[in-house]
């Protein structure tokens, strides 16, 4: 799931957690009169959502058959280091050194995104060893490595070892604990106010409060799905189960029951004020608004999403385009998992606007994507040779367009 921060939301809250903060949760911020990268999607500072960007830009582009340009995949790929992980963003040009800042949310989303896009495997799986590496001790991920494990975090480590085949259920630390483990660690029990949800993080005194994001997130995590989770073709009626013993389905079925009653009270997610902010009042929070249409459309409650996804084409599209890349690529994953048309959501083409935010794309196709039509695969499986027909097609367009098809390699951040 999304894990999106702005540069003050990062500074704000390393100053709230203190010692409970990472000790620094990007790399140096780039000049401002130096030049962006080439290859690099957005115009904005990539410090701290460069390689987030870029990916959640690709996991888009995927599930709507375009191709990523070389150049593109190229800084992606340079952006990791030799150990396997990646940072927010960094000097590729200077090693990766004792200084340099791991990003667990960084490198979970660029595996997934090398994977949905068939390249560079040796560098995804590289990425995931070193996820496993890192893991804490209740079974789950922080931010970055040795920082207490959060939801959002967790859920989205998940996905990147789910679409590299790796079993998660056996990801597993000395006393058996799994990354399930520590998610459901933090939900509210059913039958409790805010019961099904989950919080980020436990408070300071064990406490959870319910957060729609880490809600959101786990959701998908608990179902070891990706960020590009799609659609689930079976319809279930939201359930709450009460018990200490669930499975991670159970578990996900009942963040989903959450957000399916959140949504019918209102269409769209609240922001809360920043701490300090003059303006108190909610604003409705159009990125969480999309995680969750995904959350529930993946877990089988696409008609619970079926407001949101109206209220989003209505409100969000300017939004998105202010947002830049991975605004914009919310949406796209928005659409796609309730069957809506990316390429008209709200009179926007959203494909058409994400496209232009970097490099041209080395093909693109124009296939006619229905909930139950042939899809790119964004399932579990580590097959690579499982491509769908649009994709071919557009294999077949580059090659037949002389571009060739050689490309060479994708956290709760905000969009630039």
């Amino acid at each position: 799931m999304t894990v999106r921060r702005s540069a003050a939301a990062l500074a704000t809250t390393a100053l709230l957690l203190g010692a409970a903060a990472p000790v620094a949760v990007a790399a140096p911020s780039p000049s401002p009169s130096a030049e962006l990268p080439a290859g690099l999607y957005g115009t904005t500072d990539p410090t701290y959502d460069g390689v987030w960007r870029q990916s959640l830009a690709f996991l888009a582009q995927k599930i709507e058959y375009v191709t990523p340009a070389t150049a593109a995949v190229d800084w992606l790929v340079g952006q990791q280091c030799d150990s396997g992980a990646f940072t927010s963003y960094r000097d590729a040009a200077k090693p990766c050194d004792a200084s340099t800042v791991m990003d667990t949310n960084a490198t979970a989303v660029a595996v997934q995104a090398l994977v949905e896009i068939n390249q560079h495997r040796d560098a995804a799986n590289n990425g995931a060893d070193w996820l496993k590496s890192v893991q804490n001790e209740d079974g789950g991920w922080g931010y970055n490595p040795g920082s207490p494990s959060d939801a959002n975090s967790t859920s989205i480590v998940i996905g990147a070892l789910a679409r590299t085949g790796i079993p998660v259920n056996e990801v597993t630390t000395a006393d058996g604990k799994t990354p399930y483990t520590a998610l459901q660690s933090l939900a509210i029990p059913c039958g409790e106010e805010d019961g099904g949800a989950y919080a980020y993080q436990p408070g300071e005194k064990g406490e959870l409060t319910a957060n729609a994001d880490a809600t959101a997130a786990s959701v998908i995590g608990l179902m070891g799905k990706g960020i590009a989770s799609g659609t689930s073709n079976a319809v279930k009626d939201p359930s709450c189960t009460e018990g200490d013993d669930l499975s991670p389905e159970q578990s996900a079925q009942n963040g989903a029951f959450y957000l399916a009653d959140t949504l019918e009270k209102s269409p769209y997610l609240e922001q809360a004020p920043m701490p300090g902010a003059e303006d108190t009042e909610p604003r409705p929070d159009y990125g969480n608004t999309a995680d969750a249409v995904v959350a529930l459309a993946s877990s089988g409650h696409k008609d619970k999403a079926a407001a949101s996804v109206a209220w989003l084409q209505k409100n969000a599209t300017d939004w998105a385009k202010q947002g830049g890349p991975a605004a914009t690529a919310q949406l796209v994953l928005a659409a796609h998992a309730t069957g809506a048309d990316a390429r008209d959501f709200g009179g926007v083409d959203l494909v058409r606007q994400l496209n232009a935010t970097g490099p041209a794309p080395a093909a693109t196709a124009l296939p006619s994507p229905t909930p139950t039509g042939p899809q790119p695969s964004s399932g579990t499986s580590s097959d690579d040779s499982g491509l769908g027909l649009g994709w071919l097609i557009g294999i077949g367009l580059a090659a037949g367009a002389g571009i060739g098809f050689v490309l060479s390699m994708r956290r709760k951040k905000q969009q630039p």
